[in-house]
């Protein structure tokens, strides 16, 4: 009866022509759109990540976290109204293999989008083929500055801090707390290490020259040692580093047991507390300084806070085996949240096209475990996810946020 009264109102009202004319730019009226892997009641998804080889440690973690979540939006009720159908294979951190699992996603399940592929190697590796097929190669976790070209590569959309956005933020730290610093960084071989090393160039742009000593070492070297005296002997007193977790803990404990003292500032993705730090020891760690956008759940600091207790029940009773306080299994986490974000922004408009579209307006948006003063800062013409970050210090217990978020602009 409401229906009907509301109909014959609007055409009291308005003339034929306005009626058509809101009727066709109404969400609620128009017709459903949908690309391969998505209908009514269900949207396909897919994800390979390395759940054997040598990055397994973080992919398997990250990979059960993404699995539950999914389970618990089912349980919700999925999607506006539709189930998520999630495939995850193993790529075992192998460009050949990260090629043959995207074709099996696309050609075989048929997913709208694959969603949360880890580390740069993998996707560099799919990255042509997903755009050739105009594909969403969504939200992938990569700092690769090579990953935010919306002219080249438009279906390829980043959800991390790019390492070069990382080391921008960090030169315009040390020129504040300490602009006299004589600097020496330790880098890991790979564009993760030197888009980090470009970034603190040209953040630091005149004063570049202070930084004394550059030096690298291989993802597969068993010890960083000789390269920390190296860089001691150099007589720095200012150390940078972005190296992977094994690397930054033996750092850490090699800087401590030199009883050397330098400011030491290491990447955020190897400032987790309980898996970095503890190791390295809690009195060696005292004084870094890093990076941050998310909340670190094993850090006394957030004991009480009401995302990290929402983040630790889900990871209970969904992904019990996966450890809360590994990093991957946090971004993650954060990487789901914006996943469904931008599929319900899509509302019944679930084409491929559309999911670009909403995937790379999220700007100004904040997900949970967000840091306070951080949120996206995406934009059709620009991937770039984040474009400011936190300072924060070690204080031999938890980390301290220092100052006011910094740009890395």
């Amino acid at each position: 009866m409401e229906e009907t009264i509301l109909t014959w109102t609007i055409h009291r009202i308005w003339p034929a022509v306005a009626i058509s004319a809101l009727l066709a730019a109404s969400p609620a009226y128009a017709q459903h759109a949908y690309s391969p892997g998505a209908s009514d009641t269900e949207i396909k998804l897919g994800q390979s990540t390395p759940l054997s080889g040598p990055a397994s440690a973080f992919g398997a973690g990250a990979g059960r976290a993404v699995v539950g979540y999914f389970e618990m939006l089912n349980a919700q009720g999925g999607i506006n109204g539709r189930k998520i159908s999630f495939t995850q294979l193993d790529n075992a951190y192998s460009a050949p293999k990260a090629v043959e699992q995207s074709r099996k996603l696309i050609e075989d399940v048929g997913v709208l989008a694959e969603v949360g592929t880890i580390g740069t190697a993998p996707n560099v590796a799919i990255q042509k083929y997903l755009n050739s097929k105009q594909v969403p190669q969504l939200f992938i976790t990569a700092g690769g500055r090579r990953f935010n070209d919306p002219k080249a590569f438009p279906w390829t959309v980043p959800l991390y801090p790019d390492f070069e956005t990382e080391g921008r933020v960090v030169a315009k730290y040390i020129a504040k707390a300490k602009p006299d610093a004589k600097i020496g960084v330790l880098y890991q071989n790979d564009d993760y290490g030197k888009d980090y090393l470009k970034g603190l160039r040209a953040g630091l742009g005149e004063k570049a020259a202070q930084i004394a000593t550059a030096v690298s070492y291989e993802l597969a070297d068993p010890t960083i040692d000789s390269q920390i005296v190296q860089l001691k002997a150099a007589g720095i007193d200012t150390l940078i580093e972005q190296s992977s977790s094994k690397a930054a803990a033996q750092s850490i404990r090699k800087v401590y047991e030199l009883k050397w003292r330098p400011l030491h500032v290491i990447g955020g993705s190897t400032a987790s507390v309980e898996t970095i730090l503890k190791p390295a020891g809690l009195e060696a760690s005292k004084g870094l300084v890093t990076t941050q956008f998310l909340k670190q759940p094993g850090d006394p600091a957030w004991v009480d806070d009401e995302e990290v207790k929402a983040y630790k029940s889900f990871l209970k009773k969904y992904a019990p085996s996966a450890n809360p306080d590994d990093y991957s299994v946090l971004v993650a986490y954060m990487n789901v949240h914006a996943v469904t974000l931008a599929l319900k922004k899509c509302g019944d408009q679930l084409t491929r096209d559309n999911l670009i579209r909403q995937a790379t307006s999220l700007h100004g948006e904040r997900l949970p475990m967000m840091l306070p003063g951080i949120s996206i800062s995406m934009h059709p013409d620009d991937y770039t996810p984040f474009k400011t970050l936190r300072i924060a210090i070690f204080d031999g217990e938890s980390w301290t946020l220092a100052g006011d978020p910094l740009s890395a602009e």
